[in-house]
């Protein structure tokens, strides 16, 4: 990618979470507090207890000082209400008292928010999907225009080739989760760049990291910083992936990935492959769906993210 591709200022987003299962979520969101070409239009939540996930992104934004940040609850079920939900069980601990509070339940749902902000203002608005793509599904069911009329959708999402911690996966949990929604989202024709474990599972926040968050002395900071030392992965090894922070810097930095355009279709019927990304070359009868990152200058990448993890908060 050249420098034609970084998307001009301001960068306005919408972030769809399913925050708390990997606290990835939670550095996604310190990365765009921190970045002051982004302006977050609208904090989605999905997947699961989208309450308690809205009270986490709440409670974290009070800490930054952003409570004009609009959070909005999503779908709670899949997109056809038949796959079990996956709740790790540590969702909030560490971080919620018992009265803090949370996005109104009786809001605009997440869906609607996303079609009436999106279609707007066309071309204006990027949409980064950091959990099961619930939400993006329905939307683009209930606004199929929503595909041509946003500015780019950035996926954290998928697998496409290898091993990773020593196994061989063959569904990335996201998709996983939902791979009927992901079918939709990446059958719809969007602009998307699609960030897979390829990419993911190669930069991580360490101790010295988590030491250089706490060293800012903010409350955000050290709400953060909290998070990541509780994460079981992080308490085992003392490091943990930045996956969905990944996929927030490359919706600003493309150019320290490379690109491949490729087709990229979900198995959703496979009695061992459901959840799989399937991805091919494009051919005139079969086009690409998706830009994917599969090459990363890691080095650069760390240092981007942890800098505006750490970096103290944007304010509107």
């Amino acid at each position: 990618m050249t420098d034609q591709n970084i998307p001009s200022l301001p960068i306005r987003v919408i972030l769809d979470t399913d925050i708390g299962s990997d606290v990835d979520d939670c550095l996604a969101l310190a990365f765009l507090l921190g970045s002051p070409e982004v302006r977050i239009e609208a904090i989605t939540c999905v997947y699961g207890d989208v309450a308690l996930r809205g009270r986490m992104v709440r409670k974290l934004l009070t800490l930054a000082g952003r409570d004009d940040v609009p959070v909005l609850l999503g779908s709670a079920v899949t997109l056809t209400g038949s796959r079990e939900i996956f709740w790790a069980g540590h969702e909030g601990v560490g971080l919620l008292g018992p009265d803090d509070p949370g996005a109104d339940p009786d809001g605009e749902h997440a869906t609607d928010a996303i079609v009436r902000l999106v279609m707007a203002d066309p071309g204006a608005i990027h949409l980064l999907a950091v959990g099961p793509l619930t939400n993006v599904a329905l939307a683009l069911r209930r606004e199929p225009r929503l595909a041509q009329n946003l500015a780019g959708l950035t996926i954290m999402g998928g697998a496409i080739r290898g091993p990773w911690d020593g196994d061989v996966r063959p569904a990335e949990h996201n998709v996983l989760c939902d791979p009927e929604a992901a079918a939709v989202v990446l059958a719809s024709g969007a602009p998307i760049g699609l960030v897979p474990l390829d990419v993911t599972t190669t930069v991580a926040i360490r101790t010295d990291g988590v030491d250089r968050l706490r060293a800012n002395r903010t409350p955000f900071h050290d709400a953060v910083a909290d998070q990541v030392a509780r994460y079981p992965r992080f308490a085992r090894t003392g490091a943990t992936f930045l996956h969905d922070p990944l996929a927030a810097a490359l919706l600003l930095r493309p150019d320290l990935a490379t690109w491949h355009d490729l087709r990229v279709e979900v198995e959703t019927a496979g009695r061992l492959t459901t959840g799989m990304t399937v991805a091919r070359r494009p051919a005139a009868e079969a086009p690409a769906t998706a830009r994917v990152a599969l090459g990363l200058d890691r080095d650069a990448v760390e240092r981007f993210v942890l800098d505006r993890i750490i970096a103290p908060v944007s304010l509107a």
